[in-house]
């Protein structure tokens, strides 16, 4: 068994097949968490996972990118990684994004919602969160601006996260110093009891370790293909490590084309490859991970063989 702990089956990527694709998950032992990134996609999440007695959950947020309206084309610039993380992605994606306020009783409202029989929410987790400054306004003054709005939406989202008691998906791009110092300084994170997951880590070893001594979890997916990543990889704690896809983006190799929840496997044995382990170890500890972050037990009676 897999849980991909980051997936976006809510975009119109598939918007003509997306129970075939959860069912072809399913039918193989993965589970996933279907990721909001604003409030319509949100909605949509919940509303696909409530549409499954279990295997599939949910989490609701605001993506910083769309509290700005742009056409984005977006790709892994090699001049914008961290220090210590090396190569670059040539794919390119294009999409058009308008701007949205974080509200935060809406999306309350939404994380609460419980579908027609059901006992609990299926949202497991507010996210995708956090600072993306990738995009740059053309003037100083609006790109402080967008940050500012970046920073104080984060931190309403993450008071969201702490009075439903959810653990945080955390979006992080060109930001993980920021966002390190934030969480440590604006936030207080160590005094308080918020959980989360650093999804689709691309920063340097001493940034993993300070998000580790703040006890959150690292997400790895496709990109471990494209960059090199292996020593954040051998020396993350293996009780520390999710597994993700991040689909329709960042399909992990030998696949090519539209990413889908059950190529989380190749990322998976990825890991295990460069930890040098069998990858039943892998799916064993990264499932029990997820178990015990996102907290299915809420929501679901089943229990993995092996935990």
């Amino acid at each position: 068994m897999l849980i991909d702990t980051h997936a976006h089956l809510n975009f119109n990527a598939y918007k003509d097949d997306a129970d075939e694709v959860i069912r072809r998950a399913l039918n193989n032992g993965v589970w996933m968490i279907n990721v909001g990134s604003q409030y319509k996609t949100s909605k949509r999440a919940v509303e696909i996972a409530e549409k499954y007695k279990e295997g599939i959950f949910a989490s609701v947020g605001l993506h910083p990118i769309h509290l700005a309206d742009g056409i984005f084309k977006t790709k892994i610039d090699p001049a914008e990684m961290p220090n210590g993380v090396r190569g670059a992605s040539k794919e390119e994606i294009e999409f058009e994004t308008k701007e949205e306020d974080f509200d935060y009783e809406k999306y309350k409202e939404l994380a609460l919602r419980r579908g027609s029989g059901q006992a609990k929410s299926k949202v497991v987790a507010i996210g995708e969160i956090g600072l993306d400054y990738w995009y740059k306004p053309k003037t100083k003054t609006k790109l402080s601006e967008l940050k500012e709005k970046q920073r104080e939406a984060f931190l309403k989202q993450l008071d969201l996260a702490k009075e439903l008691n959810l653990p945080v998906i955390f979006h992080c791009r060109m930001a993980h110093d920021e966002m390190i110092e934030l969480l440590n300084t604006r936030y207080h994170i160590q005094n308080t009891n918020l959980q989360g997951v650093v999804h689709c880590f691309t920063g340097n070893w001493q940034q993993a370790q300070k998000y580790l001594e703040m006890g959150l979890y690292l997400g790895f997916n496709g990109i471990i293909f494209k960059l090199n990543l292996d020593e954040v990889i051998k020396k993350t704690p293996l009780g520390r490590i999710l597994v993700e896809t991040d689909c329709p983006y960042l399909t992990p190799k030998p696949m090519e084309g539209r990413n889908e929840p059950l190529y989380v496997k190749y990322v998976a044995e990825r890991i295990a490859k460069v930890k040098e382990i069998d990858i039943q170890g892998i799916e064993e500890a990264t499932t029990k991970n997820a178990l015990d972050l996102f907290n299915f037990k809420k929501i679901t009676v089943y229990k993995p063989r092996y935990l």
